[in-house]
This record gives structure tokens, sequence and C-alpha cells, in this order.
């Protein structure tokens, strides 16, 4: 970390160190115990099923340089910071620590392709900077501060993926960011629960401009017809991206080559280039384009970016795909809402073998999730996917709209015991569902 003592931890969240070591330097910050090192700062975050506290004496004999906690441990063996709230504290200290780096801090949000446009814009600006990227799923608000505290001295840009599911979070996200560039990929029908209604969720999207640099840039996926309402943020015109040639990066002469990937032509206000896109699905086009945008107001040349894009490799989990034997898997098993279902059906639609998908549940889709459940099961009828086969209790209402050539299971276990009877040699499959389901273990299963 850079220049970060004790002191100025506890000074930048307004706890109180006890144990001495005002000037001690911390090397990194953690939640996890296990990732503790010599010289870490420990946060004992009480989770669902862990209470960090009781953690403390374990990570000072691992070298911990002190622990964040809201109560005294029991038997101290290290300084400890005591604060009201740790993950308060932890944002405070990421926002403190934010202000005093130089680097331009990329910060990415939107309903779908989050990840993959974290991806690509990281993928394209690495060709010039040496780049920090969101790991993982570290995209809330612990993630996102901890992401933070990871930049170091040889980073040179941050590429920062920004999710929330209620209002407000995003303005406490955007307060430790400060974004100098918004990438805003789409407003797509997740988290309705929430949030209502694509309207409530742009406005909830749209808190990120609370704290945009002054003279911060915007871009937007211009196709999208909620972020086409956005005309101007801090004076200035956001910068688009999309298929349409009206934007201001814009992609022409598509050829989809099913699961190698998209030919395109790159348009940019520099110029333009012909290129291969190595990743599965049409949708990345888009997510290109927006590593295009990021990467011209960072001031890389068209020839770096598409060596950027010749780079790119799937993220696991997220149209993923995965030679198992005779069979071809697409692991795009991370996370689901009705707009990256049909996409990811879209893809496998594209497989010169037997098609099947499994499918289970969305979450968070409020009142309308039966509908949207269904909607998918339609779409996938209607791709002519070759088998259906849908897990979860909101799913029954997909295995019915898809007819059939679906198959319904109660839960995941159901369907683990019967995949056997129903895949075939040479089927490709994907693999889709919302995190919380467990499809990653659909996948290992079938790697296996």
């Amino acid at each position: 970390m850079k220049n970060m003592t004790l002191g100025k931890i506890a000074g930048a969240c307004g706890g109180t160190l006890i144990g001495g070591g005002e000037n001690t330097e911390v090397q990194g910050v953690v939640s996890d115990s296990r990732q503790v090192k010599e010289g870490y700062l420990f946060l004992a975050i009480k989770g669902e099923k862990a209470d960090g506290h009781d953690f403390i004496p374990q990570v000072m004999k691992q070298g911990a340089a002190a622990a964040l906690c809201e109560k005294a441990p029991g038997q101290p063996e290290g300084p400890y910071i005591l604060v009201e709230d740790v993950l308060k504290a932890l944002q405070d200290i990421a926002a403190f620590y934010r202000d005093g780096l130089d680097i331009p801090l990329i910060g990415i949000t939107g309903s779908v392709g989050k990840t993959s446009t974290k991806e690509c814009i990281a993928g394209i600006l690495e060709q010039k900077y040496h780049v920090l990227k969101t790991a993982g799923n570290f995209n809330n608000e612990i993630g996102v501060p901890l992401t933070l505290l990871r930049i170091r001295e040889e980073h040179e840009a941050a590429v920062l993926e920004m999710g929330i599911n209620h209002f407000g979070e995003m303005h406490r996200l955007s307060r430790m960011v400060k974004p100098d560039i918004v990438v805003m990929t789409n407003i797509g029908e997740c988290h309705l629960e929430f949030l209502g209604s694509r309207d409530g969720i742009l406005k909830a999207k749209s808190e990120i401009f609370d704290f945009l640099q002054e003279n911060g840039t915007v871009v937007i996926n211009g196709d999208d017809d909620k972020l086409a309402t956005i005309k101007e943020i801090n004076k200035k015109t956001p910068v688009t991206f999309g298929l349409d040639p009206e934007r201001a990066f814009y992609a022409k002469r598509l050829e989809n080559r099913g699961l190698l990937g998209t030919r395109a032509e790159i348009h940019t206000p520099e110029g333009s280039f012909t290129t291969e896109i190595p990743l599965p699905g049409q949708h990345m086009v888009y997510n290109v384009l927006a590593g295009c945008a990021v990467g011209q107001a960072l001031g890389l040349t068209l020839q770096e970016m598409q060596a950027g894009i010749a780079s790119l490799k799937p993220t696991g989990g997220r149209s993923n795909l995965i030679e198992a034997g005779d069979k071809v898997l697409i692991d795009d098993c991370y996370n689901a809402n009705p707009v990256s279902m049909c996409a990811a059906i879209d893809l496998l639609a594209t497989a010169e073998t037997r098609k099947v998908a499994i499918l289970g549940d969305m979450f968070e889709l409020g009142e309308k999730s039966g509908e949207m459940h269904a909607k998918v099961g339609r779409y996938a009828a209607e791709k002519q996917i070759d088998v259906i086969l849908c897990a979860g209790e909101e799913s029954e209402k997909m295995a019915e709209a898809a007819g059939k050539n679906a198959r319904y299971y109660p839960n995941r276990e159901a369907l683990l015991k019967g995949l056997k009877e129903v895949l075939e040699p040479g089927d490709t499959i994907l693999i889709k569902a919302s995190h919380g389901m467990g499809f990653a273990e659909i996948v290992e299963y079938l790697k296996k």
C-alpha cells in the first residue's frame, strides 16, 4: 500500500489505535483470516456464518500488523483499531486512500456484462498500462474498498466493477471510487425485487455520477433505450458505443463465428480496424467497443486496441468454453438474469452439435419472476435448443414454457442424478443460473 500507517488508518476511519505501532506501515488489508500475511491489517467483520473477531488471535500469530474491530479482543497479542462499525470504517479508509492516488480509475456498472466488460477494458488498457482490476466478484460494499486498497505504486490504471441491488449503494461505492471514467453497459431486468422497474434501476445506477471527477468521462451503451436518455453529465456529453453508426464507437460487418467468437469492423473517432474478437457471443462486441472508448480516452492507439482485443480470454463462469471429454461445456454459471440468459442461449444456438441447456433459477426478479422465467423458456424453444433441463423452484415455469424438449427437476441435486440418462456423446452444453443455485457443481461434475 502507498504510505499507509496504522496511525493514518485510525485517523481516516475515526478509530482508536490501541497497543502502539502508530508508524507501522501496513502492507495490505484483508477480511479473510486465511489471506493474512506479515504486516497486513485484518478486518474483523461479523458475517452470517462466522465472526471475524474470533480469528484475531490466529491472525496475530500469522504476523498481522493489527486488527480492525468493533470490540476489544479478549487477549490482544498485538495492536488493534477499535471502531463502531468495521464496514463503515473500511469504506472510510478506502475513500481516504483513493484521495491519495493519481492514476485513472474506471468504474463499471450496468445490469448485464459488467465483469466481461471489465475484462475487455483491462485487456485493452494492458497494452499501454500496468492495470489493476476487480478480482472475482469483489464488486460490492466490501469488495470495492478492498480492491481500492490493493492498488500499489506500480499500478498505472485501475478498472473497478461496481454492483448494487438497492438504492443508495451506488452512492456509497462512488464516494470511495470517485471514478475518472464511468462505463454503463445497459439497463436490464434484474434486481427488480428491490429497484422496482428499469427506470428504478437507471436511477440507482446513475448514483455513480454523484462522485464522478469534475473533468470525468461517461461512456454509455447508446443502443440501450434507457441509457440513451442520458444527454449530459457535468456539462459534458457522454461518449456512446453500439452497433448504430451514429454512436462514437460502433461496429459493422459482423461475422458470427459461433463458439470461436466474432469478426467485426470497429470504428472510432480516430479511425477503424478489422478484428477477431476471440470471445463467443455477439454481446462481446459491445464490451470490446466500451474497451476501445476507454482506451482512446486514455491515449491508446488503434494498433494497441487491436492487440488488446486479440489478447482477450474468457473468464471462468462467464461463457468459458471447456472441453470435457467428447463434450463442450459453456460455463456461464456465475450469475443470471433474463437478458444474460437469452444471450447465453443465443451462443448455444450457434453450436453445430446437439444443443443442451442446463438452466436454473434467476434471483431478485420480484413479482415478475414467474413471467420472466417463462419468457426464457419460450426463448430457448424458439432458438430450437434440443434439450432444455431446468432446475429450481422458479424454473418450473421455464420448463413449462419451453415445451416438449424440456425436463424439470426440483433442485440441483435431482438434476445431477438425472444427467447421465439425458446427455449424449458430442453434446454442447450450456450451464447457467444465478450464482446462489450452485451450478458450478454441475460444471465440475461434467468436467470429470
